[in-house]
């Protein structure tokens, strides 16, 4: 059975996956959390997640899994406790280090990761100079950090220290504008992405408090930004999270509040985003309360996916090769409550949904040549997870 789209309807899914759980033997399963070394060449995982009573959470701190490159199985290596609301992660580009910012806190921590086992160990902490930092971003440079801070309304600026650590904010920027229409998610401004352009030298921040997308000039000597341009969404949207294509100049946004996703043409010579289209990500079908919450690419830009929260669904979209404009290609069921994160892993032959308020992490493999997502074995069990960083060794 399809749901209109060619696609398979999540019921065919749900029910795929779990007879491909039954079948799998034990040493193929994405396993659950069960420590052991890490294979010479494995690629890595690590898993944020929220750790407080105040966000309802079961978390634990940041889980670090070996992945088989062949299979996607899944192998628990480390988890790295007394970390509260450790809930976004990324890598520097050479792997060497991790951060995370942490969620109604007000500070960022660097990690610094053994290549041979993935493991990772704390350096140290900084101050984001706001609340509740949700995203950042590492400047091409390698020296600069870019923090979101959405309980303050702010964007942070923190030194990399040469040996992998964070300096205290150097720069902070509040940013302004007319409140979106929505009471309690819209009272104040709520940046909630922090994305460099392909060139490097901008930062694009979607505000999901002022219903606008902020495009900051980056300086790369000096660690400073300097406002360049926004763009309003519609009314009551909440632009929540940003991916580019990988090779067009088009730029995809994802709305919360009203669970749509848009494009834009993106001029990276004078820094401005131009819309061309908006989408829902919800399937017809549906009625109920629902928000979008992530975005994903697959590298070659042929499809981009967003996970709905509500729906508990992953909507995919088929990208016109010359435009960027998307197309529905269908919905798929994450198979626990609210996927606020996905990502396409290094290789885009895997989707990796994390649900949670369902503990799990859901492995879908990913076809190529429809964008359509088949189970990949059973769920990964994680408390609360928030995001997926993944790096690969160098040895």
């Amino acid at each position: 059975m399809t749901n209109g789209t060619g696609a398979p309807t999540r019921r065919d899914l749900m029910a795929g996956a779990a007879l491909m759980a039954a079948s799998l033997p034990a040493s193929a399963a994405l396993a659950q959390p069960a420590s052991g070394g890490a294979p010479r060449g494995a690629g890595f995982a690590y898993v944020g997640s929220f750790t407080t009573e105040q966000r309802k959470a079961r978390g634990d701190g940041i889980n670090v899994y070996s992945i088989d490159a062949g299979t996607g199985a899944w192998r628990h290596v480390q988890r790295l406790g007394d970390l509260t609301n450790p809930s976004f992660l990324i890598l520097s580009a050479d792997g060497r280090f991790l951060y995370s910012v942490h969620g109604d806190l007000d500070y960022a921590t660097a990690y610094a990761v053994d290549a041979a086992t993935g493991e990772i160990r704390v350096l140290n902490r900084a101050a984001t100079g706001g609340r509740n930092g949700v995203r950042q971003a590492i400047d091409p440079s390698g020296r600069f950090m870019v923090v979101a801070n959405y309980a303050s309304g702010s964007v942070a600026v923190l030194p990399l220290r040469p040996d992998g650590g964070l300096s205290d904010q150097h720069q902070l920027l509040p940013l302004e504008g007319t409140n979106g229409p929505h009471r309690a998610e819209q009272a104040s401004s709520h940046p909630h992405d922090v994305v460099f352009d392909p060139t490097g030298r901008h930062v694009i921040i979607p505000d999901k408090g002022l219903d606008r997308v902020f495009v900051f000039r980056f300086d790369p000597q000096a660690g400073k930004l300097t406002p360049v341009s926004s763009v309003a969404s519609r009314t009551g949207a909440g632009p929540r999270h940003l991916a580019f294509h990988p090779r067009l100049p088009v730029a995809w946004v994802l709305n919360e509040l009203d669970s749509s996703v848009a494009t834009y043409r993106w001029d990276a010579a004078a820094g401005t985003l131009t819309p061309m289209q908006v989408l829902t990500t919800l399937p017809a079908t549906f009625f109920g309360a629902s928000v979008a919450a992530e975005i994903a690419v697959t590298p070659d830009g042929a499809y981009v996916y967003c996970s709905n929260r509500g729906d508990d669904s992953v909507a995919a979209f088929a990208a016109d090769s010359g435009t960027g404009a998307l197309t529905p290609a269908g919905w798929t069921s994450t198979g626990g409550r609210d996927p606020r994160f996905i990502a396409v892993d290094p290789t885009g032959r895997f989707l990796l949904a994390a649900n949670e308020q369902g503990d799990t992490i859901v492995p879908f493999r990913l076809d190529g040549a429809n964008g359509r997502l088949s189970p990949n074995g059973p769920p990964i069990r994680n408390g609360s997870p928030v995001t997926i960083a993944f790096s690969t060794t160098r040895s």
